[in-house]
C-alpha cells in the first residue's frame, strides 16, 4: 500500500512537471498582436511551462520577437507560403503535428477571429471539447466564461482524465504589464524551425483579397479611452463630426453600436458588442447608446462608463458610473469644447 502511494505520487509529480502550454502567437508578419501579452498572462496563470507557436510566411521578425517574450521556454516556427494568410486549417495541421510529438496539457489562443477559427478545429481533430472566451482561470482544468450575452457566467471543469484542454481567452479579462524587455541582456528562448513538409495538403480556403483600414487612432480593443456612438447620431457625417472629433481630442478610439453600423455610419470593424468587439478601456463614453444587452456584453467591463442619452430609462444608465440626460447634439459640442482646453493626451 505504501509502495503504491509512492508510485502514484511519482506519477502525479511527473505529470505536473511535464505539463506545458502551447501559446498561439498572433502577429502581423513584423509585429506581434497586442493581445499576445494578455494571452501570455493567461498562460502564466496556468503555472505550466509555456512554449509559443509562430506560423506564417516571411515572418521571421515575429518569431524573433516571440523568443523575447517573458517566461517563454521555446518558440516553434513554421514558414510556408500556405500560411501567408493565416489559413486556420493549416494552423490546425501544424498544431496537431506538434501535439502528437510534445503532448501539451493546454493549447491557448486569444478569442480573436484567428483563435475562434483555429482552436475548435484543433479540438475536433484531437477529439476534445474546447472552452471558448474564458474570462477567468480558476485552476488548470476549471475555467469561467460568460453566457447569455454576459448576463450570467458558467464555470466549466474538464474531467481529470482529459489530458488536453483547448482554450480561447478574452484578452480584456487578463490585464497585464508584460512587455518585450528592451535590455539586450534579457533571456531569450530558443527557436525551433519546423520542416515545411508537415503541410502536405493545400488550404481548404484561400484569401481572395484584403481591405485594411488605416487609421491614426488607437486600436479599438487596446485603447484606454473609447468614444461610442449610436443611431441617435442620425448619419455618417454627424458621427464623424461629433464622435470622431471627440475621440481625436481625447486620444481615444471610435466605437459604434450595431444599429449605427447597420445604418452605415461606420464600418463593422468598429462595432462593439456580442457580435462585434469586446472592449474594456479605462473610460467608455456612450452617446445615444441605449444599452441593449448585446452591446453591454462588449463594454460592461470598462473601468468607468459615461452615458449620455435623452431616455432616462435606457438600460445603459443602470451600469453607468456617470449619466447625463441630454440630447447628444447639445452635449457633444460642449464636451468637446471643454476637452480642447485640457493638455493633449498621448494615444
Amino acid at each position: 500500500s505504501i509502495l503504491y502511494c509512492r508510485h502514484a505520487f511519482r506519477q502525479s509529480h511527473l505529470f505536473q512537471r511535464q505539463a506545458s502550454t502551447l501559446l498561439i502567437v498572433e502577429h502581423k508578419d513584423k509585429e506581434l498582436s497586442p493581445s499576445v501579452f494578455n494571452t501570455l498572462q493567461a498562460a502564466n496563470n496556468l503555472k505550466n511551462d509555456v512554449v509559443a507557436l509562430v506560423c506564417g510566411h516571411d515572418c521571421s521578425s515575429a518569431a524573433d520577437l516571440a523568443r523575447k517574450l517573458p517566461n517563454i521556454k521555446k518558440v516553434f516556427y513554421v514558414d510556408h507560403p500556405w500560411l501567408k494568410d493565416h489559413s486556420p486549417d493549416q494552423y490546425a495541421t501544424v498544431i496537431h503535428h506538434l501535439h502528437k510529438k510534445h503532448n501539451f496539457s493546454h493549447i491557448l489562443s486569444s478569442s480573436s477571429t484567428l483563435g475562434r477559427n483555429v482552436v475548435p478545429r484543433v479540438a475536433a481533430i484531437l477529439d476534445v471539447q474546447p472552452i471558448t472566451d474564458v474570462i477567468e482561470i480558476l485552476d488548470d482544468r476549471t475555467f469561467k466564461r460568460p453566457i447569455y450575452a454576459g448576463n450570467a457566467q458558467a464555470i466549466l471543469r474538464y474531467k481529470k482524465d482529459v489530458a488536453l484542454k483547448a482554450l480561447t481567452v478574452r484578452a480584456t479579462s487578463f490585464p497585464t504589464s508584460l512587455t518585450i524587455p528592451k535590455s539586450e541582456d534579457s533571456p531569450v528562448a530558443p527557436v525551433e524551425e519546423l520542416p515545411s513538409d508537415i503541410l502536405k495538403d493545400p488550404p481548404l480556403t484561400h484569401c481572395v483579397s484584403k481591405e485594411v483600414a488605416k487609421s491614426d487612432r488607437p486600436d479599438l480593443t487596446q485603447a484606454k479611452i473609447v468614444v461610442c456612438g449610436g443611431r441617435a447620431l442620425k448619419n455618417k457625417q454627424n458621427f464623424e463630426k461629433h464622435i470622431g472629433q471627440l475621440a481625436e481630442a481625447l486620444g481615444g478610439a471610435v466605437g459604434a453600436t450595431r444599429a449605427a453600423v447597420d445604418a452605415d455610419f461606420v464600418s463593422n470593424d468598429l462595432q462593439i458588442g456580442q457580435t462585434g468587439k469586446v472592449v474594456a478601456p479605462d473610460v467608455y463614453f456612450g452617446f445615444g447608446v441605449s444599452g441593449a444587452v448585446q452591446h453591454l456584453a462588449g463594454m460592461k467591463d470598462s473601468k468607468v462608463i459615461v452615458a449620455v442619452n435623452t431616455d432616462t430609462d435606457a438600460p445603459i444608465f443602470q451600469i453607468a458610473d456617470y449619466g447625463l440626460k441630454e440630447d447628444v447634439f447639445k452635449a457633444l459640442p460642449e464636451i468637446l469644447e471643454e476637452v480642447k482646453k485640457l493638455p493633449p493626451r498621448s494615444k
